[in-house]
């Protein structure tokens, strides 16, 4: 996939940022949800890609737009055939409610070689390049705890642990501080969370715990192209589940994944803040503008670049608004 390819989708996470960042705090998040979808759904018509979408908002009858299978980009010749993960906006709760962390989030990668996943749920274990390789998804949370410590050669409880708080975890959470580690509970957000553990400055080691299936492709993407490790194991809550993911062409249902078989060979992820996170500045509106600041990361080189935009609305394309 040719380098620029990259800058180009960092467009299409700007303008869904954008669109989802009108309505903060509104407290409407299917229709800041669908703002950042049709945004984004333009944004890709003005891309030279054959892209299809493998992660995105749901079955076709579930989602008019952005569904899992449909096709998007402009087919012209030497188009590059693209998969693609996509959140358009990750945290709808985090964006309704004005609190930080919601995000614009796309991964490419080569046909075929991201996960086709379900939405179902995901147990995760996302930690960065410091503690790559010592994680293991089949170890209890204890047992990771002290290997992650030993690898970063810092005590457990000098490691901050970022949960989703939920009931599910309880037991979880009850574990963890028993060990003596830190935690940072979050209302939503998991693929930021899990993002966030690759930079030094979030202040966040380890991700714990289960969040949706599809974002955990979406991290895993993030996740090698800066080092990172993750593993991740599917969480049916039934059999129409589990059925759905055989016909993804799922066939070992208790498989853990490590994050080169989530999001496999050269892939590229761009991601552009709604409200203000760890790592990435929400958006900012001022008279007859916008600015957006976003990353962009690629597998291939190890490359991470922040982009700080300022947006003139009397000069964007009509889609872009």
């Amino acid at each position: 996939m040719d380098r620029n390819l990259a800058l180009e989708v960092v467009r299409v996470t700007e303008i869904a940022a954008i669109a989802a960042a009108r309505l903060m705090g509104r407290g409407q998040k299917n229709e800041a949800d669908q703002a950042a979808v049709d945004a984004m759904r333009r944004a890709f018509d003005a891309l030279s890609i054959e892209g299809t979408v493998v992660i995105g908002e749901g079955e076709r009858d579930e989602a008019p737009m952005l569904y899992i299978g449909e096709q998007v980009g402009r087919k012209v010749d030497g188009a590059p055939p693209v998969d693609i993960a996509l959140d358009p906006l990750e945290g709808t709760n985090l964006c309704a409610y004005g609190r930080p962390g919601a995000i614009s989030v796309v991964a490419l990668g080569a046909r075929g070689h991201l996960l086709n996943a379900p939405d179902t749920y995901m147990e995760k274990l996302v930690v960065g390049p410091r503690a790559r390789g010592a994680i293991d998804l089949s170890r209890s949370p204890t047992e990771n705890l002290r290997s992650i410590s030993e690898k970063m050669g810092r005590g457990i409880d000098d490691l901050t642990v970022i949960i989703l708080d939920r009931d599910r975890h309880q037991d979880l959470i009850k574990e963890v501080r028993s060990t003596g580690a830190r935690i940072r509970l979050i209302d939503d957000g998991d693929v930021a969370a899990g993002i966030a553990t690759c930079f030094e400055e979030t202040g966040v080691d380890v991700l714990m715990g289960s969040g949706g299936a599809p974002e955990g492709v979406i991290t895993a993407a993030a996740v090698r192209s800066v080092g990172g490790d993750m593993q991740g194991q599917l969480r049916f809550r039934n059999e129409e589940e589990k059925a759905r993911a055989r016909k993804m062409g799922i066939t070992d249902l208790q498989k853990i994944y490590i994050a080169e078989e989530l999001a496999r060979g050269e892939v590229m992820f761009a991601a552009t803040g709604v409200t203000t996170g760890d790592f990435l500045k929400g958006v900012r509106f001022f008279t007859g503008g916008a600015e957006t600041h976003s990353v962009v990361m690629r597998s291939k080189t190890g490359t991470v670049r922040y982009i700080q935009s300022l947006h003139k609305f009397d000069k964007k394309p009509s889609y872009a608004l």
